[in-house]
């Protein structure tokens, strides 16, 4: 060829070649993300989450608060509803398998980065993908919680999950997660997740929860039930507390129930007065105290608790602790979640 020909085509052809060139780099990354860890995935749906946003939430830091002090324990409690798959009502129809809306996504993680947790206790997670996803979110974002634990009881699908910036040094199982009502054997429902972290030279034991509904079910007393349940947990509170009433114990979740009802005096009673725990009154900016919206019956309540052991009472800031009354919390969930913090 020519070399006046060559240079009258070699600039059509070196773009011609510098695209495949192109498409075939970046083919050859999209094949090697689709090799790597679902972690990957996660942290790119995590960014597409968190900018679904409007505009004015756009706008809105999800950095740490000002007020974080770094030499306290923050712990948030947060009953997520449902980030898990399910059969949804999408445009008033119900869609069989769908995940937690994005934009509900969206709004829990927004709230938990602006209140920089080191401790989330979870309820109503789906699968460990799920756990791993909301870890891989935030991490995306700036909070870096590596380490986490993951439970349930007889319900397959929504589980207790647990994130912390610091080691989980150990975990425990409940030695009994049965009982009989009226003639007829059950198992605690949600289970009990109790994870023990170190942090700042402490040991924190957490102990989450997430008894029975007030939906009725066939067979069974959803009340009794959820009381069988509180009962099952109180024992497990007695085999820690017992040789240790000295323990930092946390007992957090949804109780599906009022601090004045058998549910609640199940959990919190002992005969021992060291042994006994109990919630931190925690209230929002507004000084109410709800941390749960039943829509259908327009009921607000408060159902979610932490608590703490006589030992740990003492650390507890009491100023920094609160109801979180985020504006997008009904966007997030039907719960609002609890913030602990420990000296």
């Amino acid at each position: 060829m020519r070399s006046d020909a060559w240079q009258a085509i070699f600039p059509k052809y070196f773009g011609l070649l510098f695209g495949v060139l192109t498409a075939l780099i970046f083919c050859a990354c999209d094949r090697s993300g689709a090799d790597e860890s679902a972690a990957s995935g996660q942290a790119a749906r995590a960014k597409h989450w968190l900018t679904q946003a409007d505009a004015h939430e756009a706008a809105e830091k999800t950095q740490p608060s000002s007020n974080s002090n770094a030499g306290n324990l923050r712990f948030i409690a947060y009953n997520v509803e449902n980030w898990l798959t399910m059969d949804r009502i999408i445009d008033r129809r119900e869609v069989a398998n769908q995940p937690k809306p994005d934009s509900e996504k969206s709004a829990v993680l927004r709230i938990l980065l602006k209140n920089n947790p080191d401790v989330i206790g979870l309820c109503e997670i789906g699968t460990k993908a799920d756990l791993a996803e909301i870890q891989q979110a935030l991490k995306s974002a700036g909070l870096d919680l590596p380490h986490s634990h993951y439970t349930g009881g007889s319900d397959t699908v929504r589980h207790l999950g647990l994130l912390s910036r610091f080691p989980v040094t150990s975990t425990s199982s409940p030695a009994q997660t049965q009982y009989t009502l009226e003639g007829r054997n059950f198992a605690i429902n949600r289970g009990i997740l109790d994870a023990t972290i170190k942090a700042r030279g402490k040991e924190y034991r957490f102990v989450g929860v997430h008894l029975k509904s007030k939906r009725s079910v066939d067979g069974g007393d959803q009340a009794k039930m959820r009381l069988q349940e509180a009962h099952l947990l109180r024992r497990h509170i007695d085999k820690i507390l017992g040789p240790n009433p000295d323990a930092n114990l946390i007992v957090y979740g949804d109780f599906n129930d009022t601090y004045r009802s058998n549910t609640l005096r199940a959990v919190t009673g002992s005969a021992a007065k060291n042994l006994r725990i109990t919630p931190i009154y925690l209230k929002d900016s507004q000084d109410e105290a709800w941390t749960h919206h039943w829509s259908s019956e327009d009921i607000y309540s408060r159902i979610d608790f932490i608590m703490t052991s006589a030992a740990l009472r003492r650390d507890v800031d009491f100023k920094e602790s609160r109801i979180i009354d985020d504006r997008l919390w009904s966007k997030a969930s039907d719960h609002r979640p609890m913030l602990a913090v420990f000296r």
